[in-house]
This record gives C-alpha cells, sequence and structure tokens, in this order.
C-alpha cells in the first residue's frame, strides 16, 4: 500500500473533509474493516493568501515545495494539496517534488472528460476564476470553461474567504451562489459547474442542480488519490 501525503490547512474546514472521505473510500474499497493510514501536514492558510494577494507565486511555490519536503521526509510515497487555488503554481511544484502529485485540475478534467461534458461553469477563489491553470488543462481536451461575470465572482470570492473557509455555511449564501449557477445557465448554456473550491461542496451538496451537473473536485481528487494508494 503506498502512503499518501496531504498538504491540508488551506483551508481547514475542506482538510476534514479530504480525511472523512479519504477513510470512507479506502473502506468501501477493502471492506475488511481496516483503516488507511496517511500523512497530513497542516500549513498556515493565512501565509498562503498573503503570497497570493501579493501576487507571489514564487514565494507561493517554495512555500508548499517545503511543505511537501516534510511529507516525503515523513514517508509519503506520492502527494497531494488539499486546495484549488495553489494549483495555480502545481506545475512548478510538482516538478520539483521529491514526491509524484496528485493534480485536482488533471483529476477533474478526467472526469468531466468521463461524463462528456462540453462547456462548464469555474466557481472559485478570485485567484482560481481569473487564472489560466484551469483551462489550459481543459482546452486540451475540447472543453470550455466560463467564469462568472465581475459582480458574480466578486460575490464568490467574499463569501468563500469570509465565510466557508472561516466554516460559516448560510443557507442565503447557498441560494446566492445557486443563483449564479442559473443565470449561468441561462445566459452561457453551460452543462455543468466546477466546484473548484474545496470548501464549496460543503454548502453545494447535491449532485447536480436543476439538471446541472456540480462536480465535486474534494470527491474527485479522494478518488484519485485512494486508486493511487491502492495501485
Amino acid at each position: 500500500m503506498k502512503t499518501l501525503g496531504i498538504i491540508g490547512g488551506l483551508g481547514p474546514e475542506s482538510t476534514v473533509d479530504y480525511y472523512q472521505r479519504i477513510i470512507a473510500l479506502y473502506r468501501e474499497r477493502t471492506g475488511d474493516g481496516s483503516y488507511p493510514e496517511f500523512i497530513i501536514n497542516s500549513v498556515d492558510l493565512k501565509k498562503g493568501l498573503d503570497f497570493m494577494d501579493a501576487n507571489d507565486l514564487t514565494g507561493m511555490a517554495d512555500y508548499l515545495l517545503q511543505g511537501v519536503g516534510k511529507l516525503a521526509r515523513a514517508g509519503a510515497d506520492f502527494g497531494l494539496i488539499s486546495a484549488n487555488t495553489p494549483h495555480i503554481v502545481f506545475e512548478e511544484v510538482a516538478s520539483k517534488s521529491p514526491i509524484p502529485l496528485i493534480s485536482i485540475v488533471e483529476a477533474t478534467c478526467a472526469a468531466a472528460k468521463a461524463r462528456k461534458l462540453k462547456r462548464l461553469a469555474l466557481l472559485g477563489t478570485r485567484f482560481t476564476m481569473q487564472g489560466t491553470f484551469y483551462s489550459k488543462v481543459f482546452t486540451r481536451e475540447g472543453i470550455d470553461l466560463v467564469a462568472p461575470d465581475a459582480k458574480d465572482q466578486e460575490y464568490i470570492h467574499d463569501k468563500y474567504l469570509n465565510e466557508l473557509v472561516p466554516g460559516k455555511f448560510l443557507p442565503e449564501t447557498r441560494d446566492g451562489l445557486l443563483a449564479i449557477v442559473d443565470r449561468m445557465k441561462a445566459k452561457d448554456d453551460i452543462d455543468g459547474v466546477i466546484l473548484a473550491g474545496t470548501e464549496l461542496p460543503l454548502i453545494l451538496r447535491d449532485a447536480d442542480h436543476r439538471g446541472i451537473l456540480l462536480l465535486d473536485t474534494t470527491k474527485i481528487h479522494c478518488q484519485a488519490a485512494v486508486a493511487e494508494m491502492f495501485s
């Protein structure tokens, strides 16, 4: 069995979700009552956000590499970063990492392709919605990504950092997010939504909304990680 290492804490709420899902998926696969052994290095979210706000991508990559190095020294055979936004520097981190890393973007793209989705809304932090790291991967597979308009991006980013990351999941925010999905369906004719922020599946828990598929990036990433543990 390969040992998984997780860079967690980005943010804490979704790291708990990763922990629980990996255990559940592992136990489903084994069926023998056993539990998986894996390693979590919970890093400082504030440092990560400071790097992003300053657009210091080199600093962000170096910070993540230090964290991955700790996982490798602790005995991890492969790893993942349990958040979407840090994948803005994934290529740089993966190329220098002492252990192989599973990309949440690549795993989500494979899941979208398997479901034959062609046009997807991208919801996440401002850094994710305005970045190119998602579209670069999806364009290769002929899948179009659409970001919300500027006002809706502002709403999502604000709610994400000021409510979801600290663990506040309010029904009115859920309604606000789904209203954005409805507007994008009407305007952009999307056939799915990428919940490209690992706190989003904690407030949007359904698999779809009015027939529009909601791609849960946490679930997809965890499935890829557990498959790798067994490979």
